[in-house]
């Protein structure tokens, strides 16, 4: 009896390291879930390519988690900003997708920004995009003359976001006739605002968000778009102009530059500053492979979104160089989008 006693000891003595083993090796994210914070309300474009990025990463990460997407719209962005760069987890259960702008409030001391973009992780961005300022059919300014002339009202989510930026740098380096109305929750409460011609338009990267919410008002010419805020004209728009066209000088122009470049991060994509480097390059590699993963591509085009993605590793770069610039051009960008 003392023999069998022995042996059996024995055998579950050898079977723990084993389980131990077996738990150690188990994935950090089996039967775990990672939320996506995105800094916009639940009907416009960010809530789409969240919910997208929601259905296929999780299959590119070991453990396979599930992931839920929440929505913290406020202040242009910087309300969900200073959440995950605070109060999130930092052990890559939670990560963001933020306003493109939001990247260089700090840089341009707005305020309410309490991150450092520079020590956030990030994991990618989903989109480029240029930023019009599209005028409905009804506006008294549709061309760039009007917009110089006549007094053109556009919608805005808060300070700080492209909404807000745009109109205060055309006003000031162009002398247009731009007012913003504030307080809207998303840009699909200002796409309502404008169908109710409550306001005659918006500014900054929308053209995405028109061909998934508003499909048909490119091809009803349900609206204009008088100016381009970008470095070059549009493909989709080769009539109307780019801003750059009437740059008069090269501080001008470097100010533009210094103000637009978060065009090139369009719908970015973050991990707080405290997730580790490990986890960090599993959230990478599993962007990276969800960006390419046909499935992924084949929903994003049934919403009709479009996609030109970057690595986060060139993500970070373009923000360090904007942080980077000469004192005298952030000065002279700063003022500009205070309409000094």
């Amino acid at each position: 009896m003392r023999l069998v006693t022995r042996l059996i000891g024995a055998a579950l003595l050898a079977a723990l390291p084993a389980a131990t083993s077996t738990a150690q090796d188990a994935p950090f994210y089996k039967g775990k879930q990672i939320r996506i914070v995105i800094s916009a309300g639940v009907a416009g474009g960010y809530n789409e390519y969240a919910r997208t990025l929601a259905t296929h990463m999780g299959n590119h990460i070991a453990g396979k988690p599930d992931f839920i997407v929440q929505s913290m719209p406020g202040a242009g962005g910087l309300l969900a900003t200073n959440y995950l760069y605070a109060q999130a987890p930092q052990d890559g259960t939670t990560i963001g997708l933020i306003h493109s702008s939001v990247p260089l409030a700090p840089l341009f001391g707005a305020q309410g920004a309490r991150f450092d973009p520079l020590k956030i992780h990030w994991l990618g961005s989903m989109d480029r995009s240029d930023g019009p300022c599209t005028a409905w059919h009804t506006s008294p300014a549709r061309t760039w003359a009007d917009l110089r002339q006549t007094p053109f009202i556009v919608g805005s989510s808060g300070v700080g976001s492209q909404m807000d930026i745009y109109p205060a740098m055309l006003n000031k380096l162009f002398g247009t006739k731009i007012k913003v109305i504030g307080g809207y929750k998303d840009g699909a409460s200002i796409f309502h605002a404008m169908e109710r011609e409550e306001i005659h338009g918006r500014c900054g990267p929308q053209i995405t968000s028109i061909r998934s919410l508003r499909p048909h008002w490119f091809s009803e010419k349900k609206v204009i778009i008088p100016i381009m805020v970008s470095e070059r004209r549009s493909r989709d728009f080769p009539d109307t102009p780019s801003v750059m066209e009437f740059a008069k000088d090269e501080p001008t122009r470097q100010q533009i530059r210094l103000l637009i470049v978060t065009q090139d991060l369009d719908r970015p994509v973050l991990a707080p500053p405290g997730v580790s480097a490990e986890r960090v390059k599993q959230l990478r590699d599993a962007f990276n492979a969800t960006m390419v993963d046909p499935a992924f591509r084949a929903d994003i085009e049934k919403l009709r979104l479009t996609l030109d993605w970057v690595k986060g590793e060139d993500v970070a770069k373009t923000i360090a160089e904007a942080y980077a610039m000469p004192p005298d051009v952030v000065a002279a960008a700063k003022e500009t989008m205070a309409g000094k």
